[in-house]
């Protein structure tokens, strides 16, 4: 119990910072590439990047490369899990405006 509360722990970690929930809000859909990430953030690539390994480094997210394009997607599937109930609960009918509740 005690290994599965600091993994979930370790989740809401990363969920708790409004850029990377959106990170993954947006993954949920497929894999995107950092400059999509970026430009619905609406921050450089750089900042992107720097949300983008601290998800790898947890194992929230992996990574592949295509040419120069580096693609995400999400690999954990408690954190998958996590963000569609997220998703349908504050985000369904609304992913252009992501974190506003239904009413």
């Amino acid at each position: 119990m005690r290994a599965a509360a600091d993994e979930s722990s370790a989740l809401l970690k990363a969920l708790s910072n409004r850029h990377r929930l959106l990170v993954l809000c947006q993954l949920i859909d497929g894999e995107k590439s950092v400059g999509q990430l970026a430009d619905f953030l609406g921050v450089r690539d750089s900042t992107a990047s720097q949300h983008l390994a601290l998800l790898r480094r947890d194992r929230i997210i992996a990574s592949r490369r295509d040419g120069q394009t580096i693609w995400y997607r999400i690999a954990s599937e408690p954190a998958l899990a996590v963000m569609q109930v997220l998703n349908e609960v504050y985000c369904a009918g609304s992913k252009s405006q992501p974190g506003r509740p239904r009413k």
